[in-house]
């Protein structure tokens, strides 16, 4: 039986991948904790009397992050109101049975639970959107509806702020992604600990330094609720390639995923578009009008096969934004 390096007296349950440390139950749920609390302090993410929107979509990430947010808050006396806010995609067989262990996780935590829609806000479900365009590119639609989703949900709990589960391997799979994108206003950002200051909800990672794999662990050990599942519209999904090269890199070095911010050149940056508002829906963005009604003008047009490009590219087919069926107002 091997015995914990930090204890020495409890019996070795996890070897930790960040550090490769033989720890027994209690110590490793410690050392978490504390590490995430640290990243907490160190960045000045909160301050007392803040209004917190946890982002929960009922997975590992989410629910961990709901248990350590109370945990903390109720140890250190943060003095934070923490909410759940969850977005209901409209995907059958997967949302709606996720959103029932985001209820579960309500009723475990004592935390006020709100949820937000895409037919409520936009329209449109996801399953009317795949059933329109294909499962080519859904994936784009989905992910720029989500966070404004997520930004008028917790608009209307009258958050200060949004906190989300995105861990180290997250934020590792972005950089990626954005370097073969080419991508360079957001390669510039999504290193970042806090995005959105610009705006009014900053979003926070205080998840940022902590491996994928010691989530896993932690939400296996403390056997807590959560969804597994994965979206069924994802398997091809282009983050999931860049996913599995770094599970192999990770393999090899696992310090590989651990990132700081990253610094680009002046030269470069002066080139970034400038962030400004979307002339519709009040927006961030790059461009006079925004992804999402961009994206949601081709819906209600009928011509969704159009190629999007990312904020601060050019669109290879302009569109012209005509009425949608629901507005986005803030």
């Amino acid at each position: 039986m091997k015995e914990c390096t930090r204890c020495k007296t409890g019996r070795a349950v996890v070897k930790r991948p960040k550090t490769a440390e033989m720890m027994c139950k209690p110590c490793f749920y410690h050392v978490f904790e504390e590490e995430i609390h640290q990243t907490i302090v160190d960045n000045k993410l909160f301050k007392a009397g803040d209004r917190v929107a946890i982002a929960a979509s009922g997975g590992k990430d989410s629910t961990v992050l709901a248990e350590v947010m109370t945990t903390l808050n109720q140890r250190y006396n943060y003095g934070l109101d923490l909410f759940l806010l969850s977005v209901d995609e409209g995907i059958t067989g997967y949302r709606d049975d996720s959103l029932e262990t985001v209820k579960r996780n309500q009723e475990q935590y004592k935390i006020p639970l709100k949820i937000v829609s895409y037919e409520e806000l936009y329209g449109w479900t996801m399953d009317a959107i795949v059933a329109k365009i294909g499962l080519k590119n859904n994936c784009t639609f989905c992910g720029v509806f989500r966070r404004q989703a997520l930004d008028r949900g917790a608009m209307l709990l009258k958050a200060d702020k949004i906190v989300t589960g995105h861990n180290a391997d997250d934020i590792a799979e972005t950089v990626l992604l954005n370097l073969l994108r080419g991508d360079i206003s957001r390669l510039t950002r999504c290193t970042s600990i806090t995005t959105g200051t610009e705006d009014a909800l900053p979003r926070m990672k205080p998840f940022k330094y902590t491996y994928e794999k010691e989530i896993v662990m932690y939400a296996y050990f403390k056997k807590l609720d959560y969804f597994s599942t994965e979206c069924i519209y994802s398997p091809n999904a282009y983050r999931g390639y860049a996913r599995n090269f770094l599970k192999d890199l990770e393999a090899i070095r696992p310090s590989s995923i651990i990132g700081e911010n990253l610094h680009i050149q002046q030269e470069t940056l002066s080139k970034i578009p400038e962030q400004g508002k979307c002339s519709r829906c009040n927006y961030i963005s790059s461009n006079p009008v925004c992804k999402a009604c961009i994206l949601l003008d081709s819906l209600n047009r009928g011509m969704p096969k159009i190629e999007i490009a990312d904020e601060g590219e050019k669109v290879e087919k302009e569109v012209v934004p005509t009425s949608v069926h629901k507005t986005i107002n803030f």
